[in-house]
């Protein structure tokens, strides 16, 4: 069985650092700079406006996916870990973005089905998103990389506490299982 030129790439593509990158502010429709991720506006994978205000007090965690990358199964680990917690004041948000590899090809409705299907995900999905700073960046990554880290590849996690603040990053090799993902969760969600 030979190897998958993409699973090459996603290996390749996280041994690079991220290096720290500036991005421009994006701003709430008050018109003011965005200090809170849960300021931010989107759009919900089935087209629907999404204010991201409705998880203010949660802490959530923020990932760009993709359906044809070899972390895709950190599909099944995100979702059990949605579950676990989500009772607690936890989620788990996803935007799917084709900037690694093209490794997120499809439609909005193609990623869903795929989702749903391969994964049994729950947890909410957002519009495709461009995660690289520029003209076509998301105001949502462009929130983000103030924190000094931008994807450096698909399945790169952002932790959010309850105020919206970033509280901590973890690259794509770091699985939603991994000891010191979930312990960050767990002082995020003990913090008032």
């Amino acid at each position: 069985m030979g190897v998958r030129p993409w699973t090459i790439g996603c290996v390749a593509a996280v041994l690079v650092a991220a290096a720290p990158l500036s991005a421009s502010q994006a701003r709430p429709s008050a018109g003011g700079p965005v200090s809170s991720f849960y300021e931010l506006e989107t759009t919900t994978l089935d087209g629907k406006p999404a204010d991201l205000s409705q998880y203010r007090g949660l802490v959530s965690l923020v990932v760009n996916v993709a359906s044809f990358c070899g972390y895709t199964p950190q599909y099944k680990g995100l979702e059990a870990l949605h579950r676990e917690l989500r009772g607690k004041g936890f989620n788990v948000l996803g935007f799917p973005s084709n900037d690694f590899g093209e490794q997120e090809p499809g439609s909005a409705q193609e990623i869903a089905t795929f989702c749903r299907l391969t994964y049994d995900v729950t947890f909410p999905m957002f519009q495709k998103v461009v995660t690289h700073p520029g003209a076509a960046q998301s105001p949502i990554y462009a929130f983000l990389g103030r924190s000094g880290n931008l994807p450096a590849w698909n399945f790169s996690k952002y932790l959010i506490d309850r105020q919206g603040k970033v509280a901590a990053f973890f690259p794509s090799d770091v699985t939603p299982e991994d000891p010191q993902l979930r312990g960050a969760i767990q002082r995020s969600l003990s913090a008032r």
